[in-house]
This record gives structure tokens, sequence and C-alpha cells, in this order.
């Protein structure tokens, strides 16, 4: 049976940046075929627009898809379902499927969907993805602008959950398997650290919570979590079913002139090795090393002593994935590449790797 295709949900209130970061994947997507699913409505519905500018193969015009019958959360069967059935029914499938929600939707009800008969064998959902206006949290909102969230609540004449707007952002940290903390260029390093530290607290074990300006986050950390969130409900309660949505405009279109630096909070090194003895140790001496300095990814390629395989190591977080995939063909040894927040301890995690 085919694997199932991956799908990332992004989500978070208007404002926070969820295009400019979903723009930014677009533009750096490596040769990715990315559907995108956007819902906007009401005179909000400018996403589409702009990403269907983007013109390049990775996002062709019958790649992005709008829902624009209000609020994802609330019209998931009527809307939502027809719509992934759609796509994944294409001959060209989409390599990955990224829905960008509204910012006052609950994620839990979309994540449920994907257990829906008839694509829950076709698609998984490969994590969720909270962006948070770190200025304005920091700040005591959680949006810059509580009146176009207004706005946005009144035009929906399907949004059948009143939630404030604390109660809206608590589901959407509970459900997160990955918190963007945006917009720290506007907060000095000691706030977006405190921040960071106190939505790490909030959140599940495990979540990570990665700081970004621009949206600006590697592809290798946004898509690729492999979570399968759909299977994991329980864990993600609703600290609220009725939401009343407070602040929700997404001024990303003002905060967007492409910054040149793009990248300045990640770091990415690869570590060579002789090759490894055995297999499942390694893995744990990995997943060691990952929890002592806090890297978000790494992924690569071991020999394995006395064996002709080549072995697959991918990593998200502590959880660390081996396979063998195929016969040794370079030379025998390990090469693996690191990634994380700036300021990693490229020297002890080289040791630690290679120990």
């Amino acid at each position: 049976m085919p694997a199932k295709i991956p799908a990332t949900v992004v989500t978070g209130f208007l404002g926070a940046g969820k295009t400019t970061l979903i723009r930014h994947m677009l533009q750096n997507a490596e040769g990715r075929r990315i559907a995108l699913i956007i819902n906007e409505f009401g005179d909000l519905g400018v996403d589409g627009d702009i990403l269907k500018g983007c013109g390049d193969e990775t996002c062709r015009e019958e790649d992005v898809v709008e829902l624009s019958n209000g609020c994802i959360c609330c019209t998931v069967a009527d809307d939502f379902i027809p719509t992934m059935e759609k796509l994944l029914a294409r001959e060209d499938a989409p390599d990955h499927i990224v829905i960008e929600t509204s910012g006052l939707a609950l994620p839990q009800p979309l994540v449920r969907a994907f257990n829906w008969p008839g694509i829950s064998t076709k698609v998984t959902v490969d994590g969720v993805v909270t962006v948070v206006d770190g200025k304005a949290v920091n700040d005591g909102q959680f949006a810059h602008n509580l009146a176009a969230i207004d706005a946005q609540r009144a035009a929906d004449d399907n949004l059948d959950h009143e939630t404030p707007l604390s109660e809206l952002f608590e589901d959407q940290i509970a459900c997160a398997d990955m918190i963007v903390v945006n917009k720290t260029d506007l907060l000095t390093d000691t706030e977006a650290e405190t921040l960071s530290g106190k939505l790490k607290s909030d959140s599940r074990a495990g979540v990570q919570v990665v700081r970004a300006s621009m949206g600006a986050l590697p592809v290798d950390v946004l898509l690729g979590q492999g979570i399968g969130a759909e299977a994991d409900l329980e864990a993600r309660h609703e600290v609220h079913h009725h939401h009343h949505h407070d602040d929700d405009h997404d001024d990303e279109h003002h905060h967007d002139h492409e910054h040149a630096h793009g990248h300045d909070e990640f770091e990415s090194f690869v570590v060579t090795r002789p090759e490894i003895n055995d297999a499942n140790a390694f893995a744990e001496q990995v997943a060691d090393v990952i929890r002592a300095h806090n890297i978000l990814r790494l992924k690569g390629f071991a020999a394995v002593a006395g064996k002709p395989m080549r072995l697959t190591l991918q990593a998200v977080g502590p959880r660390v994935d081996t396979y063998f995939d195929g016969p040794l063909t370079g030379p025998r040894e390990a090469r693996l590449v690191v990634i994380g927040e700036a300021g990693l301890d490229q020297a002890a995690i080289t040791a630690a790797l290679s120990a």
C-alpha cells in the first residue's frame, strides 16, 4: 500500500504570520510538490491571491485551494473532507499538503477529521504548527489587531463557537507539535527566551518551541515531523469547546518585506565519524545528544560494522528512527546533518556523536 501523504496543519491568530511562514516554505520547498488548502473567508480572502502569485512548479494554481465558507473547524464535513478527497484522488497527488486554518479555527476538530473513512488510509497529520505573534503575546495580548479579529468573527456566518481569545489560544497551544514564536526580531533576546520557556512549559512534553522572524523557518524543520497527530487526540484535549475570538488580523502582509537575514536564527552542520558498531545503541546515543543540546532535527546515513547495508537515521527532537535502506556504496563512515537554533555547540555535539 502506498505511504500516506503527510499533511501539516498551520494554525495561529490573524496577524501571527501564518501566510508569511507558508510563503517562505514555498520559496524554499527544494523540489517538494506542495498543495495548499487555505481557509479564509469574507473580504479577508487575500491569502489565496498572494500564494497563487508565487509562480513556481512548487505551487501551481491547481495546487492552491481556498475554503471560503467559514471557519474550517465548523465546516469540516461539508467543505474540508470533499476538498481532501479531490486532492487525494488526483493522479499527480502532492508530496505534502499544507492547511492554513483561519485564525479563529480550533485545530482539534480538523485533526479529528483525518480519521474520516476515505481519507484516513491516504493521508496523515505530519504535525500541527501553531504560529504565535511573539510581540503581541509578550505585550499581554494574543494578537496585535483585535479589531480585525472581531471583524473576521462577524463575517463568518458558520462560526458556531464563541470562544474568548485566551481559551482559543490555549487550544491552539494544546494541539501543537511545534510552536513557532514569530516576530522575535521585535523582542529582546531575554523577552524571546522567557516567552519561549513559558510556552514550552505550557505545552505537552516533546513539543518543539522555535523562534523565527518573518516566518523564516528551514523547511526541514517545518515539514517531515512524522507525528501522526490524528492517532493522538487524547493528548491534545480541547481546553474549551466554545470559542469566541478576539484578535486575528494578519497584518502579515505589512510585515512582509523580504528580509535578507532569513535563517540567522538557525544553523546546520555535518558531523562525519567512523562506522558504528551497533545501530540500536547508536540511536540511543543520538537521542541523548539531541536532548542535551536541544537539537531540532538530525538526519543522515551510517555504515554499521560487518553489515553491507546502509543505515538511514532520522530524528525529530529526541524521537530517532533508523532503518536499512539499501546497499552501502560510499565510504564506511557515518555522515549526519544537525539542524538547530543558532548557537549550537558544534564542538561538543561533534564530540558526543563521535564517541
